[in-house]
């Protein structure tokens, strides 16, 4: 099985958009096209792969956006949590797979940005594509306290249940670099490194401040 993986910008507010598949089955999922989905169809028709999902991570306007489009391009089927705000055609939750050719992908719920939000795993290569829960250096914006509990509940679980070595591949390009591994994320990370949920609350009432004060994004 040769893997195909591309994290492509899709404009936005930085957004990425992401093209997986097994190239001798010539089968292929297109993660979040949000706002350039003719991007992410033709690089699948560059390589001569079948679009056989569109997958969403979380139904925010910015991931689902090209959802209409990138089906009118490849007549394939909408992939994602029930309660997405758009068609779902496959429904997806935690503890759900998918096959690409070859490739196995696992999907953990994971709310807290949002109640439908999933992250989407690749254990051959080790693959995490984590949305809007995890950045690279920070963590997915929550609405309330309720939510922010809920957030690091979901990351202490999808902490537990991922190796070291996987790679993060985010939804948008807030960090230093476009991605970064489990492993760097929980030795540098300032919400992984977080003791408890109320540290990890209070980092978030403070990040404002602590961005301004270390020139972050």
């Amino acid at each position: 099985m040769h893997l195909v993986f591309e994290q492509i910008r899709t404009g936005g507010d930085r957004n990425f958009g992401y093209l997986l598949g097994d190239r001798d089955a010539g089968h292929a999922v297109l993660i979040d096209p949000s706002y350039a989905p003719e991007m992410l169809v033709d690089r699948a028709r560059d390589q001569h792969l079948t679009v056989t999902h569109i997958v969403n991570t979380h139904g925010h306007p910015d991931h689902i956006n090209g959802n209409e489009q990138a089906v009118a391009l490849t007549q394939a089927p909408v992939a994602a949590h029930p309660d997405v705000p758009t068609h779902v055609d496959v429904p997806l939750s935690g503890g759900g797979t998918l096959k690409v050719g070859t490739l196995d992908l696992r999907f953990f719920h994971t709310p807290g940005h949002a109640a439908d939000h999933l992250v989407i795993f690749e254990p051959a290569y080790g693959l995490l594509i984590t949305g809007d829960l995890l950045f690279v250096g920070k963590v997915g914006g929550t609405r309330s306290e309720p939510d922010a509990r809920t957030e690091w509940d979901s990351l202490q679980r999808l902490l537990a249940a991922v190796p070291d070595e996987a790679t993060v591949w985010p939804g948008h390009d807030y960090g230093i670099r476009p991605s970064s591994t489990i492993a760097l994320e929980k030795k540098t990370n300032p919400f992984l490194l977080c003791r408890d949920v109320e540290a990890f609350i209070r980092l978030k009432a403070e990040w404002p401040e602590v961005k301004k004060r270390y020139g972050l994004k």
